[in-house]
């Protein structure tokens, strides 16, 4: 009757299982009903000279219109695109995973990218709000959520085949050139406590939840945003110690050029790539700064502003550095030595006032514990004053004390806005070195991208397995996510995820229904046309804009 539209002779009180249960078969009906050979939308504009599929008509009840069963589309239908050209499901299919396990890890990565949360939360999300199982052929409402759980421990299992052939496949599609590698760390947090995970520990948080148990996540890139390898660390591990395991076994050609910021260029890291045959390119970890200007060359930045850089050969003439002055990281170290200036002089002023005080603390080695302790919170401006406490004949009380500000020659204080760039490519000038280590600003925005677009963070998982599992389902979404950014900024769309996201969330697939003149009720399930910011989507990736096609049921 749900689908006849008959009024029931007599009463039929139902319970909720089987109204659920009588709802979901009427819509798989409808859903599983023959394709009809309506053109769609975004070819009815066809030359008149191209034949066109026979053109149906029905006599119906404009008043008994109903319009059901709304569920998304478009981020299903552009990642079904992506898995498909990047060749992930067939990749599933050579590696013996079966058609349910198949779909719940299709479900699990697009779910990833439409819908970020947790596999339960995707489970909902693909049952009562996602399209997807119809784009599939899958019922997704008779899947329990434990489906999900299975298709991450299969991803698991094959994580370093699929890796490694998901990078071949991106790296012939866009013809890569594997001559940069960019490698990074970032972690993440748990909700609760998660005893039975030996990776969770308790370390500095990225994301200021030092509260909760963190997991790391490292990253090899390559120059372009695609992810060559990733592997989960303990949330507490040294990032220097990460490097030459995460590189062996990658395959890069001899030369290949190496970024990464200061945390992991360590000397002995360093050493470990001049060793194997790598290039690098990295922030210096510490030294003096100089700059000088005569021999410096301005360049521009992304965003318009003057940036000079300033070549210099070491003295064994095997690394080059790259002395680099930014006019607004000037301003911005400006302003926060001279506010710690002030706070440092501030906290010796109260100390010197509370000599005059009867009460106040005058011995030396007490006012020099309170010195330290200022000292310590100074955030390094104390190394540009010289104190002195003046005691009196006994050396037994502080009379006075007295403090001259005196800048650290090679310091923040006398170069502000100067960091260096170090590097064993000798070869390249300035500009081509400087643009060349920005792409590691590529590497933090990827991990932005994870974390607040993808669905990274939290873990609720307590299994170390399963939340190596939702590391992994979401650097795969990424991928897909990386592949559509690029086709689409190629034909000038640069918009972000989220931006995307939100164009492609508004296309739905619905269940139109009515009543014939002859009782019957016919039913029609059929995408939302697609508005012109969407359509411009799927004309610059190829797909069709009527996602699912048009399906009819007469009852």
């Amino acid at each position: 009757m749900l689908n006849t539209g008959q009024e029931a002779l007599l009463p039929l009180p139902c319970t909720g299982p089987i109204e659920s249960a009588a709802q979901r078969y009427a819509g798989q009906l409808i859903v599983r009903s023959p394709m009809s050979d309506s053109p769609p939308a975004a070819e009815a504009s066809e030359p008149c000279g191209k034949p066109r599929p026979p053109v149906t008509f029905e006599e119906v009840d404009i008043d008994s219109l109903q319009v059901m069963q709304p569920r998304s589309v478009g981020v299903e239908h552009v990642g079904l695109h992506a898995l498909t050209e990047l060749g992930i499901i067939d990749q599933l299919r050579e590696l013996g995973v079966n058609g349910v396990l198949r779909a719940s890890i299709i479900g699990n990565l697009i779910g990833r990218m439409g819908r970020p949360g947790s596999e339960r939360a995707t489970w909902s999300w693909l049952q009562k709000q996602s399209a997807l199982g119809e784009l599939i052929d899958v019922d997704f409402l008779s899947m329990s959520h434990m489906s999900l759980y299975r298709a991450s421990d299969v991803l698991m299992k094959h994580r370093e085949v699929i890796e490694a052939r998901l990078f071949g496949t991106v790296r012939t599609l866009f013809g890569l050139e594997e001559t940069i590698t960019l490698y990074d760390l970032t972690n993440t947090y748990f909700e609760g406590e998660v005893p039975s995970n030996r990776k969770a520990k308790r370390a500095r948080s990225k994301e200021k939840r030092s509260d909760c148990p963190l997991v790391t996540l490292g990253l090899v890139l390559d120059g372009s945003g695609f992810v060559r390898r990733s592997q989960t660390f303990e949330g507490n591990v040294s990032e220097a110690g990460t490097l030459a395991g995460m590189l062996t076994g990658l395959d890069a050609p001899a030369g290949a050029l190496v970024i990464m910021d200061a945390g992991i260029a360590t000397e002995a890291n360093i050493a470990w790539l001049v060793e194997h045959g790598y290039r690098y390119l990295v922030v210096r970890r510490g030294g003096t700064r100089q700059f000088d200007e005569t021999q410096a060359v301005t360049i521009e930045t992304a965003d318009e502003q003057p940036l000079r850089l300033q070549k210099a050969l070491s003295e064994d003439g095997k690394e080059l550095q790259l002395f680099c002055h930014s006019p607004g990281r000037q301003l911005k170290e400006e302003a926060m030595l001279e506010s710690f200036s002030q706070r440092f002089e501030a906290g010796l002023q109260q100390m010197q006032d509370g000599l005059a005080k009867p009460r106040a603390e005058k011995r030396p080695d007490k006012l020099h514990e309170r010195l330290g302790r200022l000292k310590q919170k100074s955030r390094g401006t104390s190394q540009h004053y010289t104190v002195d406490l003046v005691t009196d004949e006994s050396g037994k009380r502080v009379t006075g004390i007295t403090w001259q500000k005196v800048p650290r020659e090679g310091s923040q204080a006398t170069h502000p806005g100067v960091y260096c760039l170090r590097t064993n490519e000798l070869d390249w000038d300035e500009e081509r070195l400087w643009r060349t280590y920005t792409l590691l600003t590529d590497l933090e925005s990827v991990f932005r991208s994870l974390k607040s677009e993808l669905g990274l963070r939290p873990v609720f998982h307590h299994k170390e397995e399963r939340a190596d599992g939702h590391l992994f389902i979401t650097v795969l979404a990424y991928q897909c996510v990386q592949f559509l950014r690029l086709k689409l900024k190629a034909a000038g769309i640069p918009d972000s995820w989220a931006t995307l996201r939100e164009t492609l969330s508004i296309q739905r697939r619905v269940t139109t229904t009515f009543r014939q003149r002859d009782g019957r009720t016919l039913h029609v399930r059929k995408a939302t046309a697609a508005e012109p910011e969407l359509m411009a989507i799927y004309r610059a990736l190829g797909v069709n804009s009527d996602p699912g096609g048009t399906r009819k049921l007469v009852a």
